[in-house]
């Protein structure tokens, strides 16, 4: 039986896929779910369809990240810490302080894109990657610095 996917299966293939299964397969698991429908000519003319829409609205939002990457990669942080003896700082720098030091100089990031590989516990500049999505990332310059007393 010929079926349209509508949603990604690891075993059978991508969405938008005509594929071969068997009867009572389709009829038990795929079609009851909405996982797929049947393969007739016309839904397959508007799968087309709704492909070429997606890949367009992907393809912008795709543009709109990387604007905002290239925006971001422009962009240094500076954020002060009380520090001990040999400038250790008192706790430290975690991906929630960066993102609201970002926002007071009026960039706003979620703090769950921020990806540190741990939290920042040394003075000076590090390079903070933040995933936008689509595969878009951009680098974020963080200076931490000497709290004054």
């Amino acid at each position: 039986m010929q079926i349209l996917l509508r949603d990604d299966l690891d075993n059978l293939g991508k969405s938008g896929e005509v594929v071969n299964v068997k009867p009572g397969y389709a009829r038990n698991y795929l079609l009851p779910r909405g996982l797929a429908i049947k393969a007739t000519a016309h839904d397959v003319t508007r799968m087309e369809h709704e492909k070429r829409v997606i890949a367009a609205r992907t393809t912008k939002l795709a543009k709109e990240a990387q604007a905002e990457a290239d925006k971001l990669s422009q962009v240094s942080v500076s954020i002060s810490r009380a520090v001990g003896e040999e400038d250790k700082l008192y706790g430290s720098v975690t991906s929630r302080d960066i993102a609201d030091a970002l926002k007071e100089q009026g960039v706003a990031v979620d703090s769950k894109k921020i990806h540190l590989v741990e939290p920042i516990k040394a003075l000076g500049m590090t390079e903070v990657q933040v995933k936008l999505g689509r595969g878009v990332a951009a680098t974020v310059k963080v200076w931490v610095v000497k709290k004054e007393a």
